[in-house]
């Protein structure tokens, strides 16, 4: 698990010193070793120059640092993440007559190029960003995993006629590397603001930057010119027949975790209590050959404390187990440093960060996450809801046109009338919103997810022109919906969930805030070949009962009591709504009465002020996200300067 940055094109020695910062910048990437490289063309003005910061995990030597080169082609790797798969790989290539100098997967990726070429990343398993420096080619080759794991960013910057493309690991090193233009991108804006994160597949919070899509590879020349763009790989649609049983979908998943667990440095597990992490807890214990250590956040504020139900599970497991309290002041004093460790905006990754900052301190290099299970068993409430509000508007959609507008425009003023400038966030005050979405899956799903509805949307936006849909990058989005046609319903949320809560989201937020504190996590629930194999199982066998997550108990844990889950489900959150009114009141309100700041970001200061107004009066359907997640945002924006 590292760092990596570099330039490809136009090189002098501004853009090279810039690489060396950018390096730096992302230091807590990779504490253990650093290194940087030029290839021999630069004396003519191009060619490629990788840096690198290792977070040392397989193979601890120094001949597994990086930038590595392949002393019989030239060519040069920088690598991020965790190839499971490479012993495998390795004994392969050893039998076709390739030589090692190493034990480390990086060596096996950049063998594996030189042996298969550009099909060698159909043979990898894991999480990865990956940029191979071919030296005949004089060709830069990136690549990222098929979920999205690991971050690969890059801009294309001009010095006149002479074009340089910059990528990173981390957004905020191409921000600070003084290359490119802070400014936000207003297709960025939109998104953020609806969802609470930057929704956008290739499109960033800033303008002229691109995030490498997920299942991807990109070709460069020396020239900074894209060459090739191509999807390697996609969520799998549904099997019409089954063609897995569930003791061969078991087997895959134990595989899964034998290979997350392999690590020469020490390993621990994130365990809530919850059923996903439960599972992959139970599991490492079955495969691991030492003790296994379990980890959890607890809170004094007893309606979000978990505590008490990670204990229970640790206890029927025999783990070791850790309890971290975190409280409201604990909280307000390491709250700069949580926000310091985002990357893009995100409302969301301040729980992992504190989390992931004392694992790390108790001598934990590599965590397992059960990120992954509700989205792939049907855990969340959209399963249930989203087919109800999808089946509710497309009732609705048969009213005529006018009867139906004049419905949505009654609703709206009744709200406004009722509640005045701030009617319900959430609820029955997205009742307008629900009947325009036609009972079209895609709308239902973002609709219901969306922070505010589209009548405050609206106000919140100082631009009145919408580049998205529903939220999503509009390319992104027209891809997704091409991908859900003609899945059923179960299988289009799953896919749904997938592509944005874990590929534009999740994974991304964990990545930041965990390396920020110099930590791996890994993901087995995440892994493409157990969800290649899942998506062979039938829709009931899969999914049934809703909410409930039968199959993973039945294949992951089947000895434990199932008492141990007979409760409502709860997410992975921070009393927040409580330590905004408190410890945090005088903190969150200055930010949002910025009325100079508002403006600067895109947003109305009228109306981010009416919001915070009436979170502050407890006005109904006014949850604490909907303020904090402004918050986060404007932080953001003034921590880099960035401006509309």
């Amino acid at each position: 698990m590292c760092g990596i940055v570099g330039a490809i094109g136009y090189l002098d020695q501004n853009i090279l010193e810039s690489v060396k910062k950018m390096n730096k910048v992302q230091s807590h990437r990779g504490p253990d070793s650093h290194g940087f490289w030029t290839s021999n063309d630069i004396e003519k003005g191009y060619g490629a120059a990788l840096g690198h910061r290792r977070l040392a995990v397989i193979d601890l030597n120094k001949g597994a640092n990086q930038p590595m080169i392949d002393t019989l082609t030239g060519n040069t790797v920088v690598f991020n993440g965790e190839i499971y798969n490479y012993l495998e790989l390795k004994s392969e290539l050893e039998s076709l007559g390739v030589m090692f100098r190493s034990h480390s997967d990086t060596e096996v990726v950049l063998l594996a190029y030189r042996q298969w070429g550009s099909e060698f990343v159909n043979r990898l398993r894991g999480m990865f960003a990956i940029v191979i420096w071919d030296a005949k080619l004089q060709k830069a080759l990136m690549y990222r995993d098929r979920l999205g794991i690991k971050p690969l960013y890059y801009t294309i910057i001009k010095n006149g006629s002479k074009n340089t493309l910059l990528f990173s690991s981390e957004i905020k090193t191409l921000i600070t590397s003084g290359l490119i233009e802070k400014r936000l991108n207003p297709v960025g804006i939109e998104s953020f603001m609806w969802n609470g994160y930057v929704a956008g597949g290739e499109t960033t919070i800033v303008s002229g930057v691109n995030l490498l899509l997920a299942g991807n590879q990109l070709v460069v020349d020396k020239q900074a010119a894209i060459c090739d763009k191509r999807e390697f790989w996609k969520i799998p649609r549904h099997e019409e027949h089954d063609n897995i049983s569930k003791k061969d979908l078991k087997k895959e998943l134990e595989t899964s975790i034998k290979l997350h667990i392999n690590s020469d440095v020490p390993l621990g597990v994130f365990l809530s209590g919850g059923i996903d992490s439960s599972a992959i807890a139970s599991l490492a214990v079955q495969q691991s050959r030492t003790n296994v250590s379990t980890y959890c956040l607890a809170f004094e504020e007893n309606k979000y404390n978990e505590g008490q139900y990670a204990r229970s599970v640790a206890a029927a497991l025999g783990t070791e187990h850790h309890e971290i309290m975190l409280t409201q002041q604990g909280f307000v004093n390491g709250l700069e440093d949580a926000l310091n460790s985002m990357d893009q905006p995100t409302f969301d990754g301040a729980n992992s960060y504190f989390l992931s900052r004392e694992v790390r301190k108790a001598g934990i290099t590599v965590a397992l996450s059960g990120m992954g299970g509700d989205e792939l068993f049907g855990g969340y409430k959209s399963f249930h809801q989203i087919p109800k509000v999808a089946s509710y508007s497309k009732m609705m959609a048969f009213l005529h046109t006018r009867l139906l507008d004049g419905l949505t425009k009654f609703t709206t003023k009744s709200l406004d009338k009722i509640y005045g400038k701030v009617p319900p966030q959430t609820g029955w005050g997205k009742f307008a919103d629900i009947t325009q979405t036609n009972g079209d899956t895609f709308n239902s799903f973002q609709t219901s997810y969306a922070l505010y509805t589209q009548n405050y949307y609206n106000r919140l936006l100082s631009h009145k022109e919408r580049n998205t849909d529903h939220g999503i990058d509009i390319k992104l989005a027209t891809l997704i919906r091409k991908e859900i046609r003609n899945q059923p319903k179960l299988s289009q949320i799953s896919i749904l969930e997938l592509h944005f809560f874990i590929k534009e989201r999740l994974v991304r937020d964990l990545d930041s805030v965990s390396m920020a504190s110099s930590l791996e996590v890994r993901v087995p629930f995440l892994d493409h070949v157990f969800i290649e194999q899942l998506a062979k199982l039938g829709i009931t066998d899969r999914f049934n009962p809703l909410g409930k997550k039968a199959l993973l108990r039945e294949i992951a844990m089947p000895d434990l009591d199932e008492s141990l889950f007979d409760r409502p489900k709860s997410g992975f959150v921070l009393p927040l709504d409580r330590w905004c009114r408190d410890a945090l009141q005088l903190e969150v309100a200055t930010m949002l009465c910025n009325n100079v700041l508002c403006k600067s970001v895109g947003l109305d200061p009228e109306a981010v002020s009416d919001l915070y107004i009436a979170f502050k009066a407890n006005s109904k359907g006014i949850y604490w996200t909907r303020i904090w997640a402004i918050y986060c945002y404007m932080w953001w924006c003034k921590k880099y300067h960035m401006t509309i």
